[in-house]
């Protein structure tokens, strides 16, 4: 899909805001729809869209649980939450719920399309290197389909969100290497300027979680960071 050719989703409760969005953004070569609620957008949302800006605070279902959904269905479109909450444990809770980037309102539209040029050029690159067959990952009894997108822990299949699939996948592509917080958002949340350190350990926490008994592979070198190791 070539970038003129982009369709982004709107979603906020204020007309002006999505009138002043989708102008500029149109304007700026992107096909644009809009949803006035997030009840509106989950019915408008279709794989065509390739980006979600989303207001967090609307009457009804807020931006945060719309996002929650999207994730619980295994959607993984880019989604670019727009709020005026800049608390660090908001700012970590819409990461939390699949959230990609956070702009603060009020907003410079320079600013909004800059950063969905940076997500959606991030959304079709590579998140991790892959092996010389370009397909698979496999470190001790963990299995990553890096096409497909598929994890096996002990041959059953594991469900992962998209960014928990590329941090498991960076580190298991990097076996008995140690990673620093700053290491892991550097590689995987480029030109996302509000990602904190939690971030990292939320999604660590929820990969240990889903790897079972095989938590272990993936621990927390006290003062390095964190390194998967299938001997541990």
């Amino acid at each position: 899909m070539k970038f003129m050719e982009k369709k982004l989703l709107i979603v906020d409760d204020e007309a002006g805001i999505r009138e002043i969005l989708q102008f500029n953004l149109e304007n700026a070569g992107y096909v644009v729809d809009t949803a006035a609620s997030a009840e509106e957008a989950l019915e408008k949302l279709g794989t065509q869209h390739s980006l979600i800006l989303l207001d967090v605070m609307m009457g009804g279902m807020s931006g945060l649980e719309m996002a929650k959904v999207l994730r619980e269905r295994q959607n993984q479109v880019p989604i670019i939450f727009l709020t005026a909450k800049t608390d660090p444990d908001d700012l970590l809770a819409g990461f939390s719920a699949g959230g990609d980037d956070y702009i603060p309102k009020p907003f410079s539209i320079l600013e909004v399309i800059a950063r969905v040029k940076a997500v959606l050029k991030r959304s079709v690159s590579k998140a991790v290197p892959e092996e010389p067959d370009g397909r698979w990952i496999e470190v001790g009894a963990v299995r990553i389909d890096l096409q497909q997108k598929h994890v096996y822990v002990d041959g059953s299949p594991v469900v992962f969100s998209k960014k928990e699939f590329e941090v498991l996948s960076f580190l298991a592509s990097h076996p008995g290497q140690i990673y620093s917080r700053e290491n892991i958002i550097d590689e995987l949340w480029k030109d996302a300027p509000y990602v904190l350190d939690r971030t990292v350990d939320v999604h660590i926490a929820r990969i240990r979680s889903k790897l079972g008994i095989r938590k272990n592979y993936l621990v927390n070198r006290t003062g390095y960071g964190y390194v998967f190791n299938a001997t541990e």
